[in-house]
This record gives structure tokens, C-alpha cells and sequence, in this order.
């Protein structure tokens, strides 16, 4: 991958996913591409086709979305929008969730659910392979072994090149990693929810990309006389780009995917990646 100082999202720096797929560290995800509750087609169709295109205009090689983004609406309009894709973007998708309607989400991991997923996956991005095949959810029901053992068939198959893992502990990494390679982890994580925190530090520790989903979430912190907001006015910024700013700057192994439906939003977000968080200002937001 040839870095060029002229995208923006260059400055967000690089990093190896797996090994040997380089990416730059500020993506874009999308789920919020799709319909009301992530369900359906977007409200803005044209709209939603130049998110994607204006998205890899300003850099983006890292593109995150899942079967049940719509269902299958986000992997289509990325197909639509996109191919003939440049060989430097990675998608990562996701399976292991069902939707029976908007906001509902119930865990599926059964491995003929999962072959499935992966096939539907593949045809509507219209790939021979998935770089990155994330498993969006370790189902109780199914036992892990089986549920693993499914996503390193499709990779022996040539199906999918990397693993990942969704909404995990350590234990849990740690337990999928006696059986397969883990290369990212997806895990909520943002100013105010950092729950994963213990997550994060041993993907650091690992060289494991740790993908934060709902990375612009700050709550209470971006009110006007909040830690946020301070920090935005000291650097002629927003609220979101701070957020992102600091996830960025909080660890090296940290690949933000925030989504949007719009341009311009998707603009603006790219634009922090231009943002130099100094140490006080980081300090600032990390004792929030």
C-alpha cells in the first residue's frame, strides 16, 4: 500500500491486519447504510452510494459491514458502489446474527448457519474470498468448538482469509485462540463506555487489531461545559472528532470504524484523522 500524504485518513496511521493485509487505521462502518433499526433500504439510496465512494476518494482501505446490516443491504450497496474494488480495501464482514425485524438481533452460530452466511456473504460483495470473516456473536447455544471449527473450514476451504471475533472477553479470545488464529477483535468501546478495557490491553499486548464499534459515543462528556467539548473548542474541532481522536491516540492496535449515512458527516469524521491530540488534552479525556 503506497501512503500518501494527501488522504486524509493516511494520517490516522497503518496497521497490519493478520500480518499482511495493511490498512489505515481510521475505517468506516456500515451498518448506519442501511434502513431505520438497520433494517431495510437506506431512506437516501444515491446518497448512501456516495458515502462509499467518497469514503475510499479520502483513503479508507478498511470497510466493516455484516450479513445482518439490513439483512444483506450493506454488503449489496458496497458491491454496487465499489466494484471493481481496489486491490489495497479490505472488507470485513460479520455472521452469526439473525434478524427477525428491526433492532432485533438473536444469535445464530450453528455451523450450517454459518456456511450459509459466508456464501451469502460472498455473493452479494461478489468476492471470491473474505479478507476478514468475524464471527458477530458466540452463541450459547452451539458449542464453541463447533462454531469455531465452522470459520477454520471456510478458511481451509479458501473462503475467508483472517478470523476475527465480536463482543468478547479475554477468555473468550484466549479459548478461540487454541483453536484458530485470531486476528481482530470487535468490541463496544468509546470515552464513556470502556468496559473492554481489559480486552483492548491484551490485544495490545498480542498485536491483535481491536476494532471499537459505537466509537462516537460521549454522552455527558460532550455538553458544553464538558471534558469534550472543552477540548474541541481548544482545537477548532468537534465533538466527534475528538472522540476520534482519542481512540486513536489511546493504542496503536486501535482501527475506529465510525459509520454514517451522510457525506458530509463522513467528511467531517475523516477529518480527525488531521487532529493532533496533544498529552494534555488526551490526559483530559482519559481521566473523564
Amino acid at each position: 500500500m503506497t501512503q500518501s500524504v494527501d488522504l486524509p485518513v493516511a494520517q490516522s496511521g497503518r496497521f497490519l491486519l493478520g500480518g499482511d493485509r495493511p490498512v489505515y487505521r481510521l475505517g468506516f462502518g456500515a451498518m448506519r447504510l442501511t434502513g431505520t433499526g438497520i433494517w431495510g433500504e437506506p431512506r437516501d439510496h444515491d446518497e448512501a452510494i456516495a458515502v462509499l465512494r467518497r469514503a475510499l476518494e479520502l483513503g479508507v482501505n478498511l470497510i466493516d459491514t455484516a450479513d445482518s446490516y439490513g439483512p444483506a443491504v450493506s454488503e449489496r450497496l458496497i458491491a454496487e458502489a465499489l466494484r471493481p474494488y481496489p486491490p489495497e480495501l479490505v472488507i470485513a464482514t460479520k455472521g452469526g446474527l439473525e434478524r427477525p425485524g428491526p433492532d432485533q438481533w438473536t444469535p445464530n452460530a450453528r455451523p450450517e448457519h454459518l456456511r450459509a452466511a459466508c456464501d451469502g456473504s460472498l455473493r452479494r460483495l461478489k468476492l471470491e474470498r473474505i479478507e476478514l470473516y468475524q464471527l458477530h456473536r458466540i452463541d450459547p447455544a452451539v458449542a464453541f468448538e463447533d462454531q469455531l471449527g465452522t470459520l477454520q473450514d471456510l478458511q481451509q476451504q479458501g473462503k475467508i482469509r483472517h478470523i476475527g471475533l465480536s463482543e468478547v472477553s479475554v477468555a473468550d479470545i484466549e479459548r478461540a485462540r487454541t483453536l484458530v488464529r485470531i486476528v481482530s477483535v470487535q468490541n463496544r468501546y468509546n470515552l464513556v463506555e470502556r468496559g473492554a478495557e481489559r480486552v483492548l490491553e491484551y490485544c495490545e499486548r498480542e498485536g491483535i487489531a481491536f476494532i471499537p464499534w459505537f466509537p462516537l459515543f460521549a454522552g455527558d462528556l460532550a455538553k458544553p461545559r464538558g471534558p469534550v467539548a472543552r477540548v474541541a473548542k481548544r482545537l477548532h474541532a468537534t465533538p466527534s472528532q475528538v472522540a476520534l481522536a482519542w481512540l486513536l491516540k489511546r493504542s496503536p492496535v486501535m482501527l475506529p470504524i465510525p459509520g454514517t449515512s451522510s457525506v458530509r458527516h463522513l467528511e467531517e469524521n475523516v477529518a480527525a484523522a488531521l487532529l493532533e491530540l496533544g498529552d494534555r488534552d488526551f490526559q483530559e479525556l482519559d481521566r473523564a
